[in-house]
């Protein structure tokens, strides 16, 4: 039975019940145990040429640039999402928030779907960007579209939270002190909330990196143009699952930084 304790500062610390733990190993290990499977199953003689070939280095390529371009994307749209969601006063905004957060409940397919019957051909947009000669779906600004409409929220609610936990104070006495909205916001929020910034948009660039359901129902999967790591993933377990595995691991990796760059901006914020 854990009890109350004291540190040497004097702060009492209340413990936890003792049963809490076996169900907390149970589900870190459910959560660790399959990382381990897969470190387990690489091909280690193999490893850097089954990362390495051309397939692999075209899709690495094209995930990284794509991430990136949607990321910039999240920064340039969801940072004024997030300002008006934390400060904004109007009706309607619990309704516009709860839209807002929706592709981080809603099936990627899903998303990839409505972003066809948007910019398709014969989408909602897409037919008159069509008699412009403009043609969205299944080009590589398809796959840019697919991730920023999935990681956009993770940016929002990141920096929408680390807006709420800074609070107005500051921005008052700036405002008090005669500054103007823009160079409140340029000189006192975003210095405030720059942690959190930088935390979303690795939450974005992750899960833009990872993106696979909107990706292949809204882009396709062609090869250098389309096909990113986790398609080039799913297409290599048919025919190589040892590329497979070798790739996933990659993927794995960039995720273990994200969750440490994530980790650290958070605690920044606190």
């Amino acid at each position: 039975m854990t009890r109350a304790t004291a540190d040497p500062d004097g702060q009492v610390r209340i413990g936890l019940p003792g049963w809490t733990y076996l169900p907390a190993a149970i589900g870190a290990a459910f959560l660790i145990l399959p990382l381990v499977a897969v470190l387990l199953e690489i091909d280690w003689g193999n490893f850097l040429s089954l990362v390495t070939s051309e397939s692999a280095r075209t899709a690495l390529a094209l995930s990284l640039k794509t991430a990136t371009a949607s990321t910039v994307a999240c920064i340039v749209v969801g940072v004024p999402m997030a300002l008006v969601l934390a400060r904004g006063r109007f009706r309607g905004r619990s309704t516009l928030r709860s839209l807002v957060l929706l592709p981080l409940v809603m099936p990627p397919v899903v998303g990839g779907i409505a972003l066809l019957y948007t910019f398709g051909r014969n989408g909602l947009l897409g037919e008159h960007l069509d008699a412009f000669g403009i043609r969205i779906a299944f080009s590589t600004t398809a796959v840019v579209l697919a991730q920023t409409f999935v990681s956009l929220p993770f940016l929002v609610v990141s920096l929408e939270g680390a807006l709420r936990v800074a609070g107005r104070r500051y921005e008052e006495v700036a405002a008090t002190l005669g500054a103007r909205p823009t160079t409140v916001l340029r000189r006192v929020t975003l210095p405030l909330v720059l942690p959190g910034l930088a935390s979303g948009a690795v939450l974005a660039f992750a899960r833009a990196l990872g993106e696979f359901g909107a990706t292949i129902t809204f882009a396709g999967s062609l090869q250098g143009v389309t096909r990113t790591l986790p398609l080039e993933i799913y297409l290599q377990r048919e025919t190589d699952p040892q590329a497979a595995v070798a790739l996933s691991l990659l993927l794995i990796v960039v995720a273990a930084v994200v969750v440490l760059l994530t980790h650290r901006g958070r605690a920044a914020v606190l």
